[in-house]
């Protein structure tokens, strides 16, 4: 792979990453949820979250939202290694009974 490939391989990663942000900020705007206690609550070590911080000036009010499916959430959390983050919604959608 040249560097040309590798280079766009990470750009192509680093969009995702901020739409499975994106994703998971607005799964807890429309459940009524505070995205950076969630997310404090899964990394309690980390500092603030820069995309996540810039994620939310992104989400819209719930009522204008389409509506995001727990399990694809939790699907694409899993796909980008964010296991910790993917365990605390998890517990959250058994607890809440969210879909």
């Amino acid at each position: 792979m040249d560097r040309s490939n590798e280079e766009e391989v990470i750009r192509n990663y680093q969009k995702g990453e901020k739409m499975m942000i994106l994703l998971f900020a607005q799964w807890c705007i429309n459940h009524e949820l505070d995205p950076v206690a969630i997310y404090k609550k899964a990394y309690p070590y980390q500092d603030k979250n820069k995309e996540l911080v810039d994620a939310l000036e992104l989400t819209v009010p719930k009522e204008e939202s389409d509506h995001i499916d727990s399990e694809t959430l939790l699907e694409v959390l899993s796909l980008y290694g964010n296991d910790d983050l993917a365990f605390v919604v998890s517990e959250l959608i058994s607890h809440r009974n969210l879909k």
